[in-house]
């Protein structure tokens, strides 16, 4: 996909992976609608990047609820959603707050479902479109303390293969990213919790993964928006973990070749 003038809407925008990912679109040409929370850092970085700003919660199905309608309707369709928003989930998993289970499964898994489902349809209507589910490592390897954050991380992979199954033929695109750990606050949390902070300390050392800088991923994710890409995987390292998860839904896509799939009317 060119990017030059395409509108490209990315959650969780205001800070970390989602400002890096804003600043790199914009730098590829495209116009950014940035949706978050925070809205003083929201709207400077809206401006700087001569975007658009959209102050919510995505946490709150009644903010979600046509949420790209009302972003279509004051700048222009959109042509590629980036699913980034996320939050972690650090401790024992009896002893975290009672709300947090729904909090963290709404905001990392039914969101971003939620947004496909709404933006899906325009996509179609205009005859093409790409959607970015930004998904983790952690949906592949579990450690102690991260139970709710790992379960909600697997879910949105394995829906995107699904809606890759779903939207087969049609003309949008998908990309999921899978990424180990990236320096940003969400990463800083895995010390709060002393069984996370060791596991992570023993994975580094293995060899297992090491930090990504968040341009990088930035980067990669624009480089797989333009050449179609089904996946960015970071650090390079963790490709043969996650590809050994892929293989049985590739089985099954290789053997559903050839099935007749029922286009949208």
């Amino acid at each position: 996909m060119e990017l030059q003038g395409k509108r490209v809407l990315i959650t969780g925008a205001s800070r970390g992976i989602g400002e890096s990912l804003a600043r790199a679109f914009a730098g590829a040409g495209a116009r950014v609608a940035l949706v978050a929370r925070g809205g003083d850092s929201l709207q400077s970085l809206a401006a700087e990047l001569g975007g658009t700003a959209y102050p919510a919660d995505l946490a709150d199905a009644a903010q979600v609820a046509g949420l790209i309608q009302r972003i279509e309707d004051d700048g222009g369709p959109i042509d590629v959603l980036i699913n980034n928003a996320g939050i972690g989930s650090t401790s024992s998993f009896i002893d975290a707050p009672d709300d947090e289970l729904r909090r963290v499964t709404e905001l990392n898994y039914l969101t971003p479902v939620e947004l496909c489902r709404q933006v899906i349809p325009g996509m179609l209507r205009r005859g093409g479109g790409h959607i970015v589910n930004m998904s983790s490592i952690a949906g592949i390897m579990a450690l102690p303390g991260l139970a709710t954050y790992s379960a909600s991380k697997a879910a949105l992979s394995h829906f995107t293969a699904g809606l890759r199954a779903d939207v087969r033929g049609w003309p949008i695109g998908t990309t999921l990213v899978e990424l180990g750990p990236i320096p940003t606050d969400l990463l800083a949390e895995s010390d709060n919790y002393e069984p996370t902070a060791k596991s992570f300390k023993r994975v580094y050392r293995l060899g297992l993964t090491v930090d990504t800088p968040r341009e990088r991923v930035a980067r990669q994710v624009v480089k797989a928006v333009r050449k179609g890409r089904r996946h960015v995987r970071l650090p390079r390292r963790s490709i043969p973990l996650a590809m050994l998860v892929e293989a049985p839904r590739r089985g099954a896509e290789l053997s559903l070749t050839g099935v007749p799939h029922q286009p949208r009317r």
